[in-house]
């Protein structure tokens, strides 16, 4: 535990670094794009709280969630809703104290606005307007699950963020059978409440594929386990608390998939490549699975290889 002679050591630290943010380029008229805690309140930046009292007003997803933050750091700055059912007007209100030389920030109920998040209507509608947005990196679910789960490296960085799962078991399956065919980790989110048919649904589509499950990421409960798909549900069996909270879940690449240059014969690549002049992914992967009798995911996840290197 910190005691007052720790903190007589420590404060003074605290307080030059945070006059030092203080000191820096604080531009007027601009808006300051601010990721705020994804449950720990102990992870907002010095300049995330600098930049939240210093503006004339903060637009937030939802006012009560921010209201509680603000309070939490002392913050005074007043509130402004900026939702996803009012983003144009939530745009021209901000535009307008822009205008007046104001600073702005924005902000969303947890992580980064704009990203899975309502807020990017504002930040393009700002910059079209011609004023300054200055992003404010923080807390982000995507990035600390990927750090959580070994699924990337720096050999391969690459990964894919598909946000959140269709709600209809049809759609969802569809869905996955697009996503999973991409040859990298691919993140997404899901509720308490669809987790179980998420994860029924991903042990159907491949049950050797790794998933790793981040649970209540950076709060008191949370938990990170790392398996193959067909054995989630089992894990989750073990503990009726396992299906609370929020969740990530990040599908690590198949490892069946060879390298692009790799998985197909030369014939079954200009097959491939034939078909690419004039069709979609989608169709070519289906017909050259009838022509060269490989899996339509496995030309399909060449095609997309080769259509992004």
């Amino acid at each position: 535990m910190t005691d007052s002679a720790d903190w007589e050591k420590t404060g003074p630290t605290w307080k030059r670094h945070a006059d030092l943010v203080a000191a820096q380029s604080w531009p007027e008229g601009c808006l300051y794009v601010v990721a705020t805690p994804i449950g720990n309140l102990g992870d907002l930046s010095l300049r995330a709280w600098e930049a939240l009292r210093r503006c004339d007003a903060i637009a937030a997803e939802d006012t009560r969630t921010t209201r509680a933050l603000l309070e939490a750091w002392g913050v005074a700055t007043p509130l402004l809703a900026a939702h996803r059912h009012n983003e144009r007007e939530a745009a021209e209100t901000v535009i307008r104290r822009l205008s007046r030389g104001e600073r702005i920030a924005l902000v969303s109920d947890a992580g980064a606005p704009a990203v899975s998040d309502p807020g990017a209507r504002v930040v393009r509608e700002v910059q079209a307007a011609g004023y300054r947005v200055v992003p404010l990196p923080g807390p982000s679910a995507v990035v600390a699950a990927l750090m959580a789960s070994g699924a990337t490296g720096d050999e391969d960085p690459g990964f894919a963020f598909a946000g959140f799962m269709p709600s209809k078991a049809q759609a969802r399956r569809k869905w996955l059978e697009r996503w999973l065919a991409w040859p990298v980790p691919v993140v997404i989110f899901e509720t308490p409440h669809r987790l179980r048919a998420a994860l029924r649904d991903l042990a159907a589509a491949g049950p050797a594929r790794r998933v790793t499950v981040a649970r209540e990421l950076s709060k008191r409960f949370e938990e990170i386990r790392t398996l193959p798909a067909g054995e989630a549900l089992v894990w989750l069996d073990e503990d009726a608390h396992r299906e609370q909270g929020e969740f990530v879940l990040v599908v690590h690449a198949d490892e069946r998939v060879d390298a692009p240059g790799e998985a197909l014969s030369p014939e079954q690549c200009r097959v491939m490549e034939v078909l690419l002049e004039d069709l979609s992914v989608r169709d070519a992967a289906r017909i050259g699975a009838r022509i060269t009798g490989l899996a339509r995911d496995r030309l399909y996840a060449w095609a997309l290889a080769r259509e992004t290197s």
